[in-house]
């Protein structure tokens, strides 16, 4: 438009804590499963560089402006039609910048890229660029990549763009444009030669019903998911989840050519709440949802227990999952805390005041921080200071700010390290 084992007793422990106890024994895991190798920042070698570079999109104006971590200077300022929301490629050599009552998506080329050579990758550093191609359509809106496809999903008139990011990079840009259904608030993600994609309700003032699978050509295969009000998706290893009203929909990847399998789990032991942003682990299989505006939920597909539920002190703002150390997540509340949630006991390790109140009253597009993990910090925009706040991932103690101009808001981070030749 993800040699000798010691024996571990693993008897009471979450299905997380066992895979972590099988790989730390078996010589450790490693980080990422080949989803996001440029996100997942482990600490350079001797003879590697790191480099981590933020994209910032302004709440008031069409702008992004690309930020150096290492010492704050500029990277790019890329001036659009409105504010933006940011999504990163898998491989973080591109940012779509979705601009949706404009009806088009910017993208912005990073510069940073990682070649994977098995035993080690080589970091390539260039500067930011604002890409010529401009995906456009009635109301572009959810973003979501998988199986090596991008999938852009636009409210307005229900169609789907897919295409792969070196259309993007190299030129070219020829994306399948699919009909799967009427304009709705939808979604759409790629998974192998077929799509999951939601289901809009017959009254178009209704939410959204369910999930359906479609083929290549557009078929419908098998039947439709009940999701009622789906919103939200992650991917984690091959396997997504969707956020519904009722639970949540786990779709895990068919056997060869055969399509992908939905199955609905139902929320309903949670209490009042339910799943509509979500979050995927890279070195272990697990999600992160929202679940009501006080409280977030770790998700297991597979386990006994799918769910543990964690209440926070006082309202959500926003969180976020650090894919080199797998166990953390990032939570900041409306009192200016940042919390660190250890995925694998499910308890709350360390809190710590890192911005001013930011009340969740009002608009839910009103400024408010966002975070993004770029190597050993969490960058923190703050948009009533007019900063970004580089907060430690071991301590949660900020070690520095960033000044930015207007006011920060949306946040993505790309980098990591690698081999500098």
């Amino acid at each position: 438009m993800i040699e000798k084992v010691m024996e571990v007793n693993m008897k009471g422990l979450s299905s997380l804590t066992r895979l972590l106890c099988v790989g730390a024994a078996a010589g450790g895991l490693a980080v990422g499963l080949g989803l996001d190798r440029l996100h997942a920042h482990e600490e350079p070698d001797a003879g590697s560089e790191a480099h981590y570079r933020l994209f910032i999109g302004d709440h008031a104006d069409g702008v992004v402006r690309a930020v150096e971590v290492e010492d704050g200077s500029s990277a790019g300022t890329f001036r659009i039609d409105q504010s933006p929301a940011l999504t990163p490629s898998l491989s973080g050599r591109t940012v779509f910048a979705v601009q949706g009552d404009a009806g088009k998506v910017a993208v912005i080329g990073t510069g940073i890229s990682l070649e994977d050579h098995g035993d080690h990758s080589d970091l390539k550093v260039e500067a930011a660029r604002l890409l010529p191609t401009v995906i456009s359509g009635a109301k572009p809106a959810h973003v979501v990549e998988g199986s090596g496809t991008i999938a852009v999903f636009d409210d307005g008139t229900g169609d789907l763009a897919l295409f792969p990011e070196k259309q993007l990079l190299e030129g070219g840009f020829e994306p399948r444009l699919m009909k799967p259904g009427a304009a709705h608030h939808g979604l759409a993600a790629p998974m192998g030669s077929h799509v999951v994609v939601s289901v809009p309700h017959a009254d178009p003032q209704e939410p959204r019903v369910g999930l359906k699978v479609i083929d290549k050509d557009g078929n419908q295969v098998g039947e439709v998911a009940n999701c009622p009000g789906v919103h939200g998706q992650a991917q984690s290893a091959r396997t997504f989840a969707f956020g519904c009203r009722d639970g949540i929909v786990i779709a895990t990847p068919g056997r060869g050519s055969e399509p992908p399998v939905l199955e609905h789990v139902s929320t309903s032991g949670l209490g009042e709440g339910y799943v509509s942003t979500l979050k995927g682990g890279t070195a272990m299989q697990f999600f992160l949802g929202n679940y009501g505006p006080n409280a977030v939920v770790i998700i297991e597909p597979g386990a006994g227990e799918s769910f543990r539920k964690i209440d926070l002190p006082t309202r959500r703002v926003d969180f976020a999952l650090d894919p080199a150390k797998a166990r953390n997540a990032y939570i900041l509340t409306e009192d200016g805390r940042m919390h660190l949630l250890d995925i694998l006991s499910g308890r709350i390790e360390k809190s710590v005041r890192v911005t001013e109140p930011y009340s969740m009253d009002g608009h839910w597009r009103d400024p408010r921080p966002r975070l993004a993990v770029a190597g050993g910090h969490v960058a923190v925009t703050d948009p009533l200071k007019g900063l970004v706040r580089l907060v430690s991932t071991e301590t949660l103690e900020e070690e520095r700010t960033i000044p930015v101009e207007g006011k920060p808001y949306t946040i993505v981070a790309v980098g990591g390290s690698g081999a500098v030749h």
